[in-house]
């Protein structure tokens, strides 16, 4: 009897150890021990039944089952979820929430290429080219990795290409790869490689001369008003004042309302301000979210992001930078884009920038014709999307 209340008011696991410790050849093992001993044969007979009065649902239980009963009845602190933990001699992985599997999800989507080995980014970039001729090479571009090597950050395209080049024409090659244009760290698509000195310049000229066609897919908190449009403002880079002090790039319109709101007065334009113009296109809108195809027709330094975020009032979903103007945090979302994206605001962060190089198309030269050079999304973009129920256009087949 004395047994049978034990099964009932405590668990197997506790049952077994006070009955193994009762057993006098058991008295000079240690605890953990019985623990271990007693977990190994529940294991081993999944399908017996310890004893009267134990429900049918405590049959054939496994360590795991043993451990999460212990965290809930001790209030294992959230903090050790997904990580693994020692339980005695055994190892085991505690239960990941939503959340936190979703900035899991995030970071390996972001940062699979950063701080990598210099070949293991040579063959990614070799498995991402979407065009080639004999003049120019196009890759998709990964998220987070920068063209050049700065200060700050190293490991960059550039300093691969020596290597891609040998996978493109062999190990005893002498022909090298040149960055064709810039395209920001954070910045995802079309990347052009020139294989040959002349036509890396012509494409530089190109450039230059405003000349090649650019488009960008971004995704962007609320909804552009007109749906379709030019933003025609000037972009300056200013000093922001205040508890953190840095530069950005913001508007110096040239006009502005009139004190009465019923007009507009020309103001005298800024000195260091460059011409920015930008035409946009929504392509669909959900939850507070829109997908928008941006043509830059200048090119302007963080020009997209500056016109989206503090001209149209729509900043790009992950835009932390130009999210707020008097302040470096992250950017502060809607509950409902919150709860679709599966965050909360604390791991807002964890959000990339959903900027795209979508699209572009360069002018015939050296007698070649024309030609486009287009790349899909990458991951985290089109999970945004999804969650966002977001209609896509429908992917090329011979995207990558």
């Amino acid at each position: 009897m004395h047994t049978s209340r034990l099964f009932m008011k405590s668990g197997i696991g506790k049952t077994c150890i006070h009955v193994l410790m009762t057993w006098q050849s058991c008295r000079e093992r240690s605890l953990a021990a019985l623990q271990i001993q007693v977990t190994r044969t529940l294991i081993s007979a999944p399908g017996q039944q310890t004893g009267g009065g134990v429900s049918e649902n405590k049959r054939g239980l496994k360590a795991i089952d043993i451990a999460q009963r212990e965290r809930e009845s001790k209030g294992e602190p959230r903090s050790l979820r997904g990580k693994t933990v020692n339980k005695g001699n055994l190892k085991e992985t505690l239960p990941v929430s939503p959340l936190q599997r979703r900035v899991s999800e995030l970071k390996q989507f972001s940062q699979q290429l950063q701080n990598v080995h210099p070949n293991v980014l040579a063959k990614a970039l070799h498995k991402s080219i979407v065009f080639k001729n004999q003049d120019v090479v196009a890759i998709n571009k990964p998220y987070g990795v920068p063209v050049h090597d700065t200060e700050n950050a190293s490991g960059s395209i550039a300093s691969v290409l020596p290597v891609l080049a040998k996978m493109l024409h062999g190990m005893r090659t002498e022909r090298r790869l040149h960055v064709c244009h810039k395209l920001d760290k954070n910045t995802t698509g079309i990347l052009l490689l020139g294989q040959t000195e002349d036509a890396t310049d012509h494409i530089h000229t190109l450039f230059k001369a405003l000349q090649v066609e650019r488009k960008y897919w971004v995704v962007v908190v609320g909804v552009p008003v007109p749906s379709e449009g030019v933003v025609d403002i000037p972009v300056v880079e200013k000093e922001v004042t205040g508890a953190q002090p840095h530069f950005k790039m913001g508007l110096s319109p040239l006009f502005r309302t009139s004190d009465g709101g019923e007009g507009v007065t020309q103001v005298r334009a800024n000195r260091h301000a460059r011409s920015a113009v930008t035409q946009y296109r929504v392509l669909d809108s959900s939850h507070g979210c829109s997908l928008v195809e941006l043509q830059p027709i200048t090119d302007v330094k963080d020009q997209l992001r500056v016109h989206m975020g503090l001209a149209l009032g729509c900043p790009i979903l992950g835009d932390h930078k130009y999210a707020h103007w008097e302040k470096l945090a992250p950017q502060q979302l809607p509950k409902g884009v919150l709860r679709q994206l599966g965050l909360e605001q604390s791991k807002a962060r964890h959000l990339p920038l959903h900027l795209h190089h979508r699209q572009l198309t360069v002018p015939g030269f050296k007698g070649h014709s024309d030609f486009t050079a287009s790349c899909w999304l990458p991951k985290f973009f089109t999970s945004s999307v999804q969650k966002l129920l977001i209609s896509l256009p429908e992917k090329p087949a011979n995207e990558k």
